[in-house]
């Protein structure tokens, strides 16, 4: 029997115990009797309620109208859905995903959408793991256990503490790290920087306490890095013919960290704006003409592409390199200039017989009667083949060049 509509929400009570096995509404003294609300007589609730995952299988069509007076206003859902991207781990992808694939099209079915595939495309994380530990009375938590030696002991009395093994966090296992303790220590940007950072998305990374501190570490180095050139580098600060080679790496690491955002592996990005920011202070050794507004640039660029991963972190920097402006979140994503775009010059391997000899730096797509004799004149090269007979140049451009020497 449905409960009516003016007895909705059906409220669970606040005092259900969870002192025996099995499900704690069966046992409460009260809550499942109810008046039948047809004819009156005694009744019992249903006290078997759904699997979380099938109570969450339809909430991205609710969300299109969340005020409506009836589950979805098609207009709206319509007009939103399908959700671009899933992300979940794996057991999303065979239990939610399969939930919210049915009720999509029992809605389509029932007149609430007009599509039969929630969502456009799936990505599956990996997991994050941790060392598991335990002592004769089982799981501990890693706050429980400091190092000694080799091994761990217990914080409280220094008891042995058996190592488990490397696996993903669970509360059974007790091998959680809880986000308030490193928000706390180290803020919400380092957290994120660590994750993205480790190892594309999809593999299962460790979770160390020295990978989340040498993130914090960046995060300051990367802060007095733009303080200084705020200090340094007035605000007007005009383009000039120098600090090309560093203004050519700010605009190449706006291309690939967004190329590298857009498909789903932030770890490149982090990879990129380590660089650039290594680049960023190597420019501060050097006077040359128009670097400063380069490196002003550059630092703004930083600022701007590492807000999706530390977005209070890159609030400071603009607000150090241009104070009173507007916020990072109301700004446009950076654009890449075209001319800073191509390269100068390739660095191509030189080998003899298969094996890496010898380096040179030769314009793109360079012809073969430019970078044959360059490689033969390379200092190192030269001397390995003096007396040697070439019986094959072979050079793939912008790559190598290998010379096949007789005996």
């Amino acid at each position: 029997m449905p409960v009516p509509d003016d007895q909705l929400p059906v409220k669970l009570p606040d005092d259900v115990t969870f002192d025996r096995p099995g499900n704690p509404l069966d046992h409460h003294p009260s809550w499942k009797h109810v008046a039948c609300p047809q004819c009156g007589a005694a009744a019992r609730r249903e006290t078997d309620t759904f699997d979380t995952f099938v109570d969450s299988s339809w909430y991205f069509a609710r969300f299109t109208a969340p005020h409506a007076t009836t589950p979805t206003d098609p207009i709206a859902a319509n007009s939103w859905l399908p959700v671009d991207q899933y992300i979940g781990g794996i057991e999303h992808a065979i239990l939610h995903l399969l939930y919210a694939r049915f009720f999509t099209r029992a809605m389509h079915e029932t007149g609430h959408l007009d599509l039969d595939e929630p969502f456009g495309g799936l990505f599956t994380q990996g997991m994050i793991t941790h060392e598991s530990y335990r002592d004769e009375n089982g799981w501990l938590a890693p706050e429980d256990v400091v190092r000694s030696g080799d091994g761990y002991v217990r914080r409280d009395n220094g008891g042995p503490v058996q190592l488990g093994r490397l696996e993903k966090m669970s509360k059974s296992k007790r091998n959680t790290v809880s986000p308030v303790a490193i928000i706390e220590r180290f803020g919400a940007d380092t957290a994120r920087w660590f994750v993205l950072s480790d190892s594309p998305p999809e593999r299962d990374m460790e979770w160390t306490e020295s990978g989340v501190a040498a993130s914090a570490r960046f995060g300051q180095r990367l802060y007095r890095l733009v303080q200084a050139i705020a200090n340094q580098v007035p605000h007007d600060a005009a383009f000039v013919e120098g600090g090309r080679s560093l203004r050519q790496a700010t605009h190449r690491t706006i291309r690939a960290v967004t190329e590298a955002l857009e498909g789903f592996t932030p770890n490149v990005a982090v990879a990129r704006l380590h660089e650039l920011s290594a680049a960023l202070a190597e420019a501060e050794k050097t006077d040359e003409d128009g670097i400063g507004a380069a490196r002003r640039e550059a630092a703004l660029a930083l600022a701007l592409l590492i807000a999706p991963m530390m977005p209070h972190l890159a609030e400071e920097m603009v607000a150090l390199l241009e104070p009173g402006s507007a916020m990072v979140v109301e700004r446009a994503w950076p654009v890449a200039l075209e001319e800073f775009l191509a390269l100068d010059s390739v660095t191509l391997g030189v080998q003899i017989m298969g094996k890496l000899r010898g380096t040179i730096q030769v314009p793109p797509d360079a012809p073969s009667d430019m970078v044959l004799p360059l490689a033969e004149a390379e200092p190192n090269v030269a001397r390995m083949l003096e007396g040697k007979r070439i019986v094959k140049r072979i050079h793939v451009p912008n790559r190598i060049v290998n010379f096949v020497v007789a005996g």
